[in-house]
């Protein structure tokens, strides 16, 4: 359409919600569809913050906010910085948006001139490129495939750096992999950066309570408290609190920063819902016992499908550190015909021949930035899980 902007025309879909949307038709239609392809928790949200929410609506919290955030819950923020990151920060160094989408697109919008550049490692979660594009800058996108663990080297990020240069956009546990950096390897990433004063590091840590075995999670500002100054720590109650529908997301950073995305925020949305505020104070501030509990939850099913997706013909599937999604590769899937007869070339090919055929709804690698994959997430009921691996697996020894 003319009067639509030519930015507009360089920014994609996002292919999860478009997947999504596409299996929520066909179960209208009475399809059996697993749907594998939103990263959401399948859990409650905690009890006692559906409780404070209910309060806060008697009480008549009901009206506007400041823009960024009520002073109750920018102070719980801080004491969780400090808590669980050992970061000290104000609450004029707090911004609180309508979802961790939010933030970085304040952030974005607030600094990114034409012409500028932002790293993304490759994998990336879908957003990441099309948000830069769409505040006027240039994603350049590096890969980190599974040769390297699908995570960012310091060499590729040293090439990777120009004059033009100005965020680094970096996200551990990763969505879509489930990477995690440990303490040396993003030490390593950090040293790089102390050489480049021009680069500022946006951390997207919403999965920091999502992570297995013995990975410690960790993040740039606390590994490097040099760079602490060009950080923004983002992160949000979505994903531990399982707190999607809520929308609220938060971040930490230099002051001058925090009030330019205040200045964007108030130009857009205002503040973010009054009602999700008061119940993200009480997820921040309430028990924390049953993370624990969930971490295990997701463990457990991390090692279900990682077992059954690597029993699967042409599949090759890494167990991740963290997050709860799987990211396998499927280059020996690639090049073959499905069983009804869909010639497999990529792994949209795949995705798509996969759903109609199985009722299996994946996201496809290349919507992440690398192929051939694609993203399970495995937010999903045991059986469930078992059931969508197991028509996986048919389908794999289908292809011919």
């Amino acid at each position: 359409m003319a009067f639509l902007s030519d930015r507009l025309a360089r920014v994609k879909p996002s292919p999860t919600m478009t997947i999504t949307a596409r299996a929520a038709e066909l179960k209208a239609a009475g399809r059996d569809i697993i749907p594998l392809s939103a990263g959401e928790p399948d859990l409650d949200t905690p009890e006692h913050v559906r409780a404070a929410a209910k309060a806060a609506i008697d009480a008549g919290q009901t009206r506007y906010t400041a823009v960024d955030g009520t002073p109750e819950l920018k102070a719980a923020i801080c004491e969780k910085f400090l808590r669980d990151n050992d970061l000290r920060y104000e609450p004029a160094q707090v911004s609180v948006a309508s979802g961790g989408k939010q933030v970085l697109w304040n952030a974005l919008l607030a600094t990114l001139n034409p012409g500028d550049e932002v790293i993304i490692p490759a994998p990336y979660w879908v957003s990441y490129p099309d948000m830069v594009t769409m505040a006027g800058g240039t994603p350049v996108v590096v890969p980190a495939g599974p040769e390297t663990g699908y995570r960012l080297t310091p060499e590729a990020l040293d090439a990777a750096i120009t004059p033009r240069t100005k965020w680094l956009i970096f996200n551990s546990p990763s969505n879509p992999t489930g990477a995690g950096y440990d303490a040396e390897a993003l030490g390593a990433l950090t040293d790089v950066l102390r050489a480049h004063p021009q680069v500022w590091v946006m951390s997207d840590d919403m999965y920091e309570h999502l992570v297995f075995d013995d990975f410690r999670f960790v993040t740039p500002a606390q590994v490097a408290p040099r760079l602490k100054d060009r950080v923004l720590t983002v992160n949000g109650v979505s994903k531990a609190y399982a707190m999607t529908g809520w929308r609220i997301g938060y971040a930490a950073g230099p002051e001058a920063l925090i009030r330019a995305m205040a200045k964007v925020q108030s130009q857009s949305t205002s503040n973010p819902s009054s009602v999700s505020q008061a119940a993200a104070l009480a997820a921040l501030t309430g028990p924390q016992d049953f993370l624990a509990d969930n971490r295990a939850l997701f463990q457990r099913r991390r090692d279900l499908v990682v077992e059954a997706l690597n029993g699967c013909n042409g599949v090759t599937c890494p167990a991740p550190e963290g997050a709860f999604y799987v990211y396998p590769d499927i280059a020996g899937c690639i090049g073959k015909t499905s069983a009804r007869g869909r010639k497999i070339e990529t792994d949209a090919d795949f995705a798509a021949a996969l759903l109609e055929e199985t009722g299996v709804a994946v996201v496809f690698g290349a919507a992440f930035g690398r192929e051939p994959a694609f993203r399970v997430s495995y937010a999903a009921a045991d059986e469930l899980l078992r059931r969508a691996c197991g028509r996986i697996a048919e389908f794999c020894a289908g292809l011919r």
